[in-house]
């Protein structure tokens, strides 16, 4: 018997420390399965590549940032006014373009059977 596929969608997180330039590197993987409700990101902070795009770039504010996803994603009263939100609402919320120095990518969808493995995999592929 074939295992039931789900759409998903997903985005890689990405440091932009010097927004003016552009360049960035990729510190995470957002990923949302509406079927499922699953709503969960993976992050990985590599500093020394960081520091290479700019010396000065705010680690200690990159690693907040992240946490603050994560606490976004497993939603509860550590994710603040987002808490009340659907799943799908606070990933809308997290993808959503913006101009600093954390930054989501462009919105990928797929088919898994199981998101949590897909995001171990996507987080592999795009991040580490």
């Amino acid at each position: 018997m074939t295992a039931v596929r789900h759409d998903y969608e997903y985005a890689v997180i990405r440091a932009v420390p010097r927004v003016e330039r552009g360049e960035c590197i990729n510190i995470g993987v957002l990923l949302y399965c509406r079927q499922t409700a699953h709503l969960a990101a993976r992050t990985h902070l590599d500093q020394a590549r960081l520091l290479a795009l700019d010396p000065v770039a705010d680690v200690a504010g990159v690693r907040r940032a992240l946490y603050g996803i994560e606490a976004v994603c497993a939603g509860g009263g550590q994710a603040g006014p987002a808490a009340g939100d659907s799943p799908g609402q606070r990933f809308r919320w997290l993808t959503a373009p913006r101009s600093a120095v954390v930054q989501p990518g462009p919105v990928h969808t797929g088919l898994t059977a199981d998101p949590e493995a897909e995001l171990r995999r996507l987080f592999e592929q795009l991040v580490l």
